[in-house]
């Protein structure tokens, strides 16, 4: 099949929209977001307003979807803030547990890693090297850190600095990779063990926080979406409170949102991380949050989510 559709004006656009039985209140405001947000970026929001495929449900007005567009905006901002301090509590357990058991430059020691691999595309996996080449180029860089400036013009041994500065460049996709290519689990749990997570799961939660960090930060929609790369759903009892074991449901916004109130429980115990979600939700009470993936009862009626243990922190 061919594509042939072709372009449509702002003004066609919410002609379209309202032959499909939108209602427009203010046809200029609708002129006014569809120039600066797009069309086919907000229909992903219209969605759930349809239970026919191109046909709204009666009395849906484009605010229903609009506010369900600054509804997944705002959770992903909440999220974002989360994150960022996952990051930075990730990067000083690396550099506190790995420093104080191998020295300054223990980023440099190739033996702490694994080595070199296939992987099943038939791609040289060398997390060393990777780590290496992501430092090397940080100190090659015309605009260095400061940081990293004064190490290069004070020191000449090692040629790089040490890990409580090159640790600071990784992202927190770096992070995990690294933490993937540690060969010693004993390592893993030095440092998994912070955050009273088993370094098996705590591996996992790495790489969905850093595929959940990457939708937030380039503004993919958040709410109702699979994830792609989902949180493994722990098979012992974890050491801090968390959800109840029979929430299997890890490809949803819910059970990624609880992964983060997790480590959060050691990072920022008295944050307001479930207010300020609550907070949103309230703001935009017409949000079908059943989408986010929270549970329901046999009857098919979603569980009280803020009375799981982990939830009532």
């Amino acid at each position: 099949m061919q594509f042939n559709k072709q372009p449509l004006t702002y003004s066609q656009q919410v002609d379209l929209w309202e032959q499909r039985g939108l209602t427009f209140p203010d046809k200029a405001k609708a002129e006014f977001y569809f120039q600066n947000i797009s069309y086919y970026r907000l229909s992903a929001y219209a969605l759930p307003f349809q239970q026919e495929k191109d046909k709204f449900n009666a009395g849906t007005e484009f605010d229903n979807v609009l506010d369900l567009y600054k509804f997944d905006r705002e959770l992903r901002l909440v999220v974002l803030d989360a994150i960022e301090r996952i990051e930075v509590a990730l990067r000083t357990q690396f550099i506190y547990s790995l420093s104080h058991k191998y020295g300054s430059h223990w980023q440099n020691i190739k033996a702490i890693y694994k080595p070199a691999y296939k992987n099943h595309q038939g791609r040289i996996i060398d997390i060393f090297q990777e780590t290496q080449s992501i430092i090397r180029d940080h100190c090659l860089s015309k605009y260095p850190e400061v940081f990293i400036r004064h190490y290069l013009d004070t020191y000449t041994q090692p040629p790089t600095p040490p890990s409580w500065m090159a640790i600071e460049l990784l992202t927190i996709g770096q992070l995990s990779r690294l933490f993937s290519g540690l060969a010693n689990n004993d390592d893993k749990r030095a440092i998994a063990s912070y955050f009273s997570l088993h370094h098996t799961p705590f591996e996992s939660w790495l790489h969905a926080l850093t595929y959940g960090r990457n939708l937030c930060a380039h503004h993919s929609r958040f709410w109702n979406r699979d994830f792609v790369i989902q949180a493994d759903i722990p098979k012992k009892n974890l050491k801090l409170p968390w959800i109840n074991y029979h929430i299997t449901n890890n490809c949803r916004c819910f059970y990624f949102l609880s992964v983060v109130k997790y480590f959060l429980q050691t990072i920022n115990p008295e944050g307001h991380f479930k207010q300020r979600i609550l907070d949103v939700m309230n703001k935009y009470p017409v949000t079908p949050i059943r989408f986010m993936g929270i549970p329901t009862d046999a009857q098919g009626n979603l569980i009280k989510w803020q009375s799981e243990s982990l939830w009532q922190q």
